[in-house]
């Protein structure tokens, strides 16, 4: 018998200081925002209470391999209203109790970490600590009592009661075995956490990756494993695709998965994965962010918003980072630089990931790329930290490819020709609409190779982005462009300077506040008449603006092109010098403007010129 045992001190009972009970006060009804996030901080201490004893065994060859099966064991009793979360870890001697639960926002981790790494031991995984944690148990308890025994083959039993309010209680406790047994009897409106379901639930949402065994009524609760903290090497797809339908709540494989590993700038455990659906196309609404924060395999945050950028919502998965400073509760993030270094790096680790899978396998890469364009082009818009790197996994049709096959930004600019410095793009409502308009006919002369986009937001991604490896983004049916090359023209002689420039000015006097400018064109071959937009403004942007304003005065921003060589253009002239064919003149010169719109997606109300219309067709019928 030792020592210790023979001596059997009485009950003791201590006050808590004025400012501790203060502490507590605010621990119990204000910290937490959800009551049961106890649960949590109960098993994490207990996980690291067998945490320590899993580290003391490995370099304790006397500890018997009988001990060494380490689990946590959750009993409830409804009709008791009470519940037990024990472990069979390191436990505690009375100084322990004395100095771990004496004091709130105390702990003994700390110092056990820098005495292991004071003599050699290793690295310790640790998840949580005794402290502030532990005292979250009043929040539904009207008394909670701590039954523990050192893992050291000469202590004996000690207990620990206390109903938080103001004072606590030590005395000897002969039958405790090894490690903590923590007993909460429950208030009367905290009796649903006398139920086995209930806590089951709370386990699975917070600590289903705690990495010893959680029993609840002796059965297993926490069966899937936390993989991210696994080598990749040892991972196969199926664990992955199991895991992801797992935290994803889904059905399918996912398309992509990353298993990363980083010991700096901060150490991260994270696993990734990138859905082969988009929701928000299919009409569901705006996806939520889907990716959890743990530190140590412990839920911290479910599926905080300010983790990522917003516009990796289509991400799903786990980040995992040991060095994330958690305040008191383990609710707040405490470091806003810290979880933004985090941000940045796992966003940057993903963007790499995603050129490397174009590369590799550009076939696999088109098919995530039409299902998310969406969410890399809002990217593009918004993460001006991440810009570049977005811009790389844009994808175009251009006037070279055939349709449905796209190219980069980077291997456009690969060949282009070198007298070419910019890049150029149009949009258009389909690839049928931008070939049959105007704007390509200069580019083709000379062999100018235009990006085709076709969504509203792909204007918006072109100007915010403005350059891509040092070359500017050009919208092709912008006005005044300075096309390399020769310039080409159609054929037949054209107006002389005077003719067009007494031309250019009619039709502006005719066409009124409904055009900006009027000038001849050095861009058209074959079409008579070109809309442009001033240098900045795309048409897509003035359609939007148009559609904003239906007193429709952004029109302001066009300019009317005029083909020089053209017959219809020739022909006009003719006929507004005519006197007799005023008439006609003003009617073709409205058309011509109409025509210029619709090819241009500017022309928003055509009632107008289908009256028109009609008008020159019943003229052309001899009517």
């Amino acid at each position: 018998m030792t020592q210790e045992s023979l001596q059997t001190p009485a009950p003791e009972t201590h006050e808590f200081r004025a400012e501790i009970r203060q502490l507590l006060d605010i621990v119990i009804h204000s910290l937490y925002t959800h009551r049961e996030i106890f649960v949590r901080e109960l098993v994490s201490n207990a996980a690291d209470a067998l945490e320590k004893f899993r580290h003391e065994a490995l370099v304790n060859p006397e500890i018997p391999e009988r001990d060494r099966e380490l689990h946590i064991a959750i009993s409830t009793d409804e009709e008791a209203k009470s519940l037990t979360i024990a472990d069979n870890g390191i436990g505690m001697t009375r100084d322990d109790l004395a100095e771990n639960l004496g004091t709130i926002a105390h702990s003994g981790t700390k110092k056990f970490l820098a005495q292991a790494a004071e003599a050699g031991k290793g690295d310790v995984n640790l998840i949580g600590q005794f402290g502030v944690g532990f005292y979250s148990a009043f929040m539904v308890a009207k008394k909670v009592t701590v039954e523990t025994r050192s893992y050291h083959s000469d202590s004996q039993g000690w207990r620990w009661e206390s109903d938080g309010t103001g004072s606590y209680s030590i005395a000897p406790a002969p039958d405790a075995p090894r490690g903590t047994r923590i007993t909460l009897e429950l208030k009367e409106d905290a009796e649903e956490f006398a139920k086995d379901s209930e806590i089951k639930s709370i386990i699975q949402r917070f600590s289903n990756f705690v990495a010893f065994p959680i029993n609840v009524a002796g059965e297993k609760v926490n069966t899937v494993q936390a993989i991210w903290a696994r080598s990749k090497n040892g991972v196969s797809d199926e664990e992955y695709t199991e895991f992801y339908k797992f935290v994803a709540n889904a059905h399918d494989e996912p398309h992509y998965h990353l298993h990363f590993t980083a010991d700096a700038p901060l150490a991260i455990n994270s696993l990734l994965f990138i859905p082969k659906d988009n929701v928000e196309r299919m009409g569901f609404g705006r996806t939520r962010p889907g990716v959890d924060l743990y530190c140590r395999k412990v839920l911290i945050m479910k599926h905080p918003e300010e983790l990522l950028p917003e516009w990796m919502r289509f991400v799903r998965g786990v980040i995992d980072s040991e060095d994330l400073p958690l305040n008191i509760s383990r609710e707040t993030l405490q470091d806003n630089r810290l979880v933004r270094k985090l941000s940045s790096v796992i966003t940057g680790k993903l963007l790499s990931f995603l050129d490397d899978q174009a590369k590799a396998d550009p076939k696999k890469y088109n098919e995530f790329y039409k299902v998310h364009a969406s969410f890399l082009k809002e990217g593009a818009v918004q993460d001006f930290a991440h810009r570049d790197k977005l811009a790389k996994l844009l994808r175009f049709e251009s006037s070279n490819t055939e349709p449905g096959q796209t190219i980069s930004l980077s291997e456009y600019v690969a060949r282009m020709a070198d007298e070419q410095k910019d890049i150029y793009y149009i949009n258009g409502s389909s690839r049928q609409a931008i070939e049959a308009g105007p704007y390509l006919e200069a580019f083709k002369a000379r062999g100018i190779e235009v990006l085709f986009t076709f969504e509203p937001i792909d204007d918006f991604v072109m100007t915010n982005l403005m350059t891509f490896e040092e070359k500017r983004l050009v919208s092709a049916d912008q006005g005044d462009l300075d096309l390399p090359g020769e310039e080409k023209t159609g054929e037949g002689e054209p107006l002389t300077s005077e003719e067009v420039e007494a031309l250019c000015k009619w039709v502006k006097e005719t066409l009124g506040d409904r055009v900006q400018e009027v000038k001849a064109s050095k861009r058209l071959v074959e079409s008579p008449a070109v809309a442009t937009t001033a240098a900045g403004m795309t048409s897509a942007m003035q359609r939007l603006m148009m559609s904003m304003n239906k007193e429709g005065s952004s029109m302001s921003f066009t300019t009317l092109e005029l083909n020089p060589h053209h017959p219809l253009v020739h022909r006009l002239n003719e006929l507004r010098k005519d006197e007799g064919a005023s008439e006609l003149a003003g009617e073709l010169t409205g058309q011509l403007y109409d025509n210029a719109l619709l090819a241009a997606g500017l022309l928003l109300d055509p009632r107008n010129m289908v009256e028109r219309m009609n008008r020159l067709l019943a003229k052309a019928a001899g009517l």
